[in-house]
């Protein structure tokens, strides 16, 4: 549900400033964007899948009337992974992809926060790069993009997904609720957000939690969502690298933070904020048009 305007910042621009500005662009954190959507494809020793990965993405975005570039951060891997990717960037030249290889092992969150900053969409949203969403799974979320600030996917069905790592999923998620008062199906399902939100708002934490982190922040500042029901397929049955005392101590501050958060806001009345919350219309248009012309040059 969109904010009431009463309740989100206003602004009032000189003449001169309108010249070059939109309120509607400062309120919703355009910085210009080159691209309707930036997607970053991490990549940590996935030789066996990661131009698989590329390969689905491109096949997923054609057809959606969708402009975008894709961020590649490679975190150490010692597999061969970065020389296979620069082999796919060489033999397709017409795709926008910016290849960054970690001189050190950074970690999964930060990689995908500097990915907002290296990419250059209106909107992000990460990709894993072991090839573990389908191409529907990819269009199914990207298909309500502008709809609202944020898009969550939530999984109904995960090919090969132990059952122990269903039970932790489950309770990771009903314990988040509980903390944070939101009531959403999934966490760690790899959201759309706008761009700017992330680099904005984005999380403190290294650990498998910042996604929560993040979803929390942005909800408590008033974003509107949209939730998306998706299927994937886990290429590496078995146990999870998650479950490590590294990250169970990263997500226990993760939840901490989560709670002390939600009771310093009641106290100081800090409940809903004045980020943007509406629909993207200019995006919307946007990809009607393209859809349109799309659809004129092939009758």
């Amino acid at each position: 549900m969109a904010l009431s305007s009463a309740c989100r910042d206003q602004f009032v621009l000189s003449f001169e400033a309108g010249r070059s500005r939109d309120v509607d662009d400062i309120r919703s954190g355009n910085l210009g964007d080159e691209f309707d959507i930036t997607l970053f494809v991490s990549c940590y020793n996935e030789r066996d899948f990661i131009v698989a990965t590329l390969d689905t993405v491109r096949r997923a975005m054609a057809g959606l009337g969708l402009t975008y570039d894709i961020v590649i951060i490679d975190d150490g891997s010692r597999d061969g992974s970065p020389d296979l990717i620069k082999q796919y960037i060489a033999a397709h030249p017409d795709c926008h992809i910016v290849f960054r290889q970690n001189a050190v092992n950074k970690g999964w969150a930060q990689n995908y926060v500097d990915s907002t900053f290296i990419g250059r969409g209106r909107y992000h949203r990460a990709i894993c790069g072991d090839n573990s969403e389908m191409e529907s799974t990819i269009r199914n979320v990207l298909r309500p993009l502008g709809k609202a600030d944020i898009i969550i996917p939530y999984y109904v069905e995960v090919r090969d997904k132990r059952l122990f790592r269903h039970v932790v999923s489950s309770a990771y998620t009903s314990l988040v609720n509980l903390l944070s008062g939101n009531s959403l199906r999934y966490y760690n399902g790899l959201p759309v957000h706008r761009r700017y939100n992330v680099m904005r708002w984005h999380s403190d934490t290294r650990g498998f939690g910042f996604q929560a982190d993040i979803l929390c922040l942005l909800l408590g500042q008033g974003a509107t969502y949209k939730e998306v029901a998706l299927s994937a397929v886990e290429q590496r049955p078995g146990a999870s690298n998650a479950l490590n005392w590294k990250n169970l101590l990263s997500v226990a501050h993760t939840l901490t933070d989560i709670l002390l958060r939600r009771i310093s806001n009641r106290i100081h009345g800090r409940i809903g904020g004045s980020i943007a919350a509406s629909t993207d219309e200019s995006l919307l248009d946007a990809v009607g048009r393209r859809r349109t012309r799309r659809l004129d040059a092939t009758a």
